[in-house]
């Protein structure tokens, strides 16, 4: 199986068009790959951020820099939008 490894934003719409529940999905995913730093906050990962669409919907953008930090982790995101049906968009990196 060669899998390209890119930057993705899974987006809180199914495949078949319906908004995924529960509402904060995309804070709790981000915060399974959080930390809490050295001030006892929790910080996102650079790596695993929330964010919005245009249209309101919730994301959480994946950069690929994940994939040869934490394979695991990568293959777990991808995993979780595929098990729950949600849309995928690949994203070009800066």
């Amino acid at each position: 199986m060669n899998q390209k490894i890119e930057s993705f934003v899974i987006i809180g719409v199914t495949t078949s068009g319906k908004k995924f529940r529960p509402s904060d999905w995309a804070d709790r995913l981000c915060g399974v790959m959080s930390a809490f730093g050295s001030d006892h906050r929790m910080t996102y990962s650079p790596y695993v951020r929330p964010g919005c669409t245009l249209k309101g919907d919730k994301t959480v953008v994946v950069n690929a820099r994940l994939y040869d930090i934490e394979p695991l982790a990568y293959k777990f995101l991808i995993n979780f939008a595929n098990d729950n049906e949600l849309q995928m968009e690949p994203i070009q990196d800066d």
